[in-house]
């Protein structure tokens, strides 16, 4: 099955819709309410504070530079907000006090790049040009009039400038401590986001851990494990970058742009109800942009997962590759899933170019329209005029800020459908029916076993276990053996209740099994595989899988108990030795020997030993003979066993054939019966050529 097919197989069995899904994961967010308001509020004061500024720079504007156009008047004194120009004291209108006289208007205007002195008042404003005689013209539509004017040096300029210095500065420390309270509070909401987020995620890879624990073995038979370690670290961490990023953006940019809606309403209702236009073509382009990337980014994720299984299986099966020739036929898969890969990869970048910088370039150069035409129309001239410099400043300072909270969400978009792919995987995993892990402890049974008709089937109605029934007492060695696919490893996943059979009852002390938790039954069971797993850590922490009530002593106790003492002996820390990943350091004996050990160190009540000793060799295997005739008194062991030498001493050999028991006996009793068990040992020591051969 391609990676596609076990993605769309996830999402078919996934328990809901997209808003299911986002509304499970606000379920999570809300566990972390606090902080995640607090984050929001403190990214409501960044935004309230950075989208301060074009006001800021708005009254520098209007009060502090374009002012210097307002009407002057004749002062009787001089003060702090006082000109004197040709020994007269001056004050602009503003800057009298309640009672305060005032003498003759006077006026400065600017015309080019000079300004100019007129000794009275001008009645209306206009477009402004000089005279070869150097007059001031001022006309507004068929109106005109001509002023009689002096050009101010640069100096007396700037005397008239002087008195608002003290207020730009003011303005321009408010401005930088805007910028330090917007900085402070970005980052307070930053930190608790993302501390947020990460609280989130570590409570997510927990459930989802857990569930693992709960899952029966069945379900990793059909998941590669692959599959699952990547919804454990790969999709947790998307979902985390859809808190800290995704959702992020989508908040700061939601924030943003209300605020500069609010501020554009402030300025002026009839443009920003006209600049209106945005919203609605943004939520069509995240829409229609949707659904296209969507499809892209599917098809990405399944070729990402493809390149990653070959590069996988390439790995691990190097040395099988390059014994047959293989690596032409690895390069041409590869190459062909990378080329699929390549191929969306630049649809999906054409998408995003066109949508995320042309169209975004086509809404803002028809939002200057609007502004230009709107400004340039009657707003800023004439005996209507209706802005000011600082408001047309603001206006175009606040719509190049608009587009870039557009810019941002539509970023996220990929970004935000990735996340929601994730989470679908993560919760068709966390909804999958599993067991709660059991605390109950109970006292160690005596290990007499029953099968009472017992049918199993790893797929309905394909039996592989037909009608079992058979008995073990109390310190009895069962063994079980038969062709490939004959139902031996079936019977012990039973017993250790890996799986659970279809019909028929298995009894423990004549308690049935499944009326006993699997954790608490299996307190007092030990098994061995054919393939032993070590964990990463130590030789002593592999035999008492870091039980407490496991010490030091029983630790070697155990292992000299399976001769594992003397094969152990030349490492140089002993059982403090490190094993790395699967005990790769340590041969294929020393790792079964631990294994035995391990199962030992547990005092199981029931023993399993499946293949134990197959990929032993046959002095290792004589060590271990003799440590289980010790160890196997006062407990019962099953046994499954290919060589068929190792069970001769089994009180009980049951001989399987196509899951049902064709004979049963010890090792004497079956030989003088010269049935199917007979024929496997005399195969066995060279006598009697298999079925099919010679």
């Amino acid at each position: 099955m391609s990676d596609t097919e076990h993605y769309d197989l996830d999402i078919d069995r996934s328990a809901g819709s997209k808003k299911q899904t986002l509304a499970r994961l606000i379920k999570y967010a809300l566990g972390f309410k606090t902080q995640l308001l607090l984050a929001l509020l403190m990214l409501a004061v960044a935004v309230t504070a950075e989208l301060a500024g074009p006001f800021v720079a708005k009254r520098m504007i209007d009060l502090h530079i374009s002012g210097i156009e307002k009407p002057w008047f004749r002062a009787e004194s001089a003060g702090t907000a006082a000109v004197i120009f040709d020994g007269v004291a001056y004050k602009r209108e503003d800057r009298f006090g309640e009672g305060e006289p005032k003498g003759a208007e006077v006026r400065i205007v600017q015309a080019g790049t000079a300004y100019y002195f007129i000794d009275g008042s001008i009645p209306f404003d206009g477009s402004r040009s000089v005279t070869e005689r150097g007059e001031v013209r001022i006309q507004s539509g068929a109106e005109s009039r001509t002023y009689e004017a002096r050009q101010l040096t640069v100096q007396e300029t700037f005397s008239f400038f002087r008195p608002e210095i003290a207020g730009m500065i003011r303005l321009c420390w408010f401005y930088f401590g805007l910028l330090a309270v917007s900085a402070l509070f970005s980052y307070g909401q930053r930190y608790f986001l993302q501390s947020s987020a990460n609280r989130i995620i570590r409570d997510m890879r927990t459930d989802v851990f857990g569930q693992l624990n709960r899952m029966p073995v069945r379900y990793f038979d059909n998941l590669p494990a692959g599959k699952v370690v990547s919804r454990v670290t790969n999709d947790t961490e998307t979902i985390r970058e859809l808190y800290v990023t995704v959702l992020a953006n989508f908040f700061t940019g939601a924030l943003y742009m209300a605020g500069i809606f609010v501020a554009l309403f402030i300025l002026d209702v009839k443009l920003a109800a006209i600049c209106l236009f945005i919203l609605p073509v943004l939520a069509v382009w995240i829409y229609v942009y949707g659904r296209k990337a969507k499809r892209y980014n599917r098809t990405i994720r399944s070729a990402v997962g493809e390149i990653n299984g070959v590069i996988n299986e390439s790995i691990q099966g190097m040395p099988v590759v390059q014994a047959f020739g293989g690596e032409k036929r690895i390069e041409a898969e590869f190459e062909a899933i990378n080329s699929r890969l390549f191929t969306f990869r630049n649809k999906l970048l054409n998408l995003n170019s066109f949508t995320g910088h042309n169209l975004v370039g086509v809404i803002r150069n028809i939002a200057f329209v609007a502004v230009i035409w709107y400004f340039g129309g009657t707003a800023l001239s004439g005996p209507g005029a209706i802005v000011t410099l600082g408001v047309l400043y603001a206006f175009v300072d606040y719509l190049n800020r608009l587009f870039n909270p557009i810019v941002n969400i539509v970023n996220q978009l990929p970004n935000l459908e990735t996340a929601l792919v994730s989470a679908e995987r993560v919760f068709v995993l966390l909804d999958e029916e599993g067991e709660d892990v059991s605390d109950r402890r109970m006292d160690r049974f005596k290990g007499d076993v029953k099968f009472d008709d017992v049918w199993f089937a790893y797929k309905e109605e394909e039996y592989v276990l037909k009608g079992i029934g058979f008995e073990a007492k109390q310190g009895q060695t069962v063994a079980l053996v038969g062709h490939t696919g004959s139902g031996k490893s079936s019977i012990l996943n039973l017993l250790f209740r890996f799986y659970d059979s279809k019909r028929g009852t298995i009894s423990i002390d004549g308690t049935d099994i499944r009326d006993v938790p699997k954790q608490t039954l299996r307190q007092h069971m030990g098994i061995v595989l054919q393939d032993p797993f070590l964990f990463t850590g130590t030789i002593g922490s592999n035999v008492s899988l870091d039980d407490p009530s496991i010490t030091r002593e029983r630790i070697l106790k155990v292992l000299a108990d399976v001769g594992a003492d003397r094969l152990l002996e030349h490492l140089p820390k002993g059982i403090d030795e490190p094993v790395i990943e699967k005990g790769s350091t340590l041969s294929a004996g020393q790792r079964q020997l631990i294994s035995f050990a391990r199962a030992l160190a547990f005092d199981p009540a029931i023993l399993i030993l499946d293949e134990a000793t197959s990929n032993i060799d046959t002095e290792t295997e004589a060590l271990i003979q003799k440590a289980l005739e010790v160890v196997k008194k006062g407990r019962t062991t099953f046994v499954i066993a290919h060589r068929l030498s190792t069970i001769r001493s089994a009180d009980l050999i049951l001989v399987l054939d196509r899951g049902r028991i064709v004979e049963r006996g010890n090792h004497d009793e079956l030989m003088k019966r010269q049935g199917k068990y007979y024929q496997m040992v005399q195969i066995q020591h060279g006598d009697l050529a298999p079925a099919g051969i010679g």
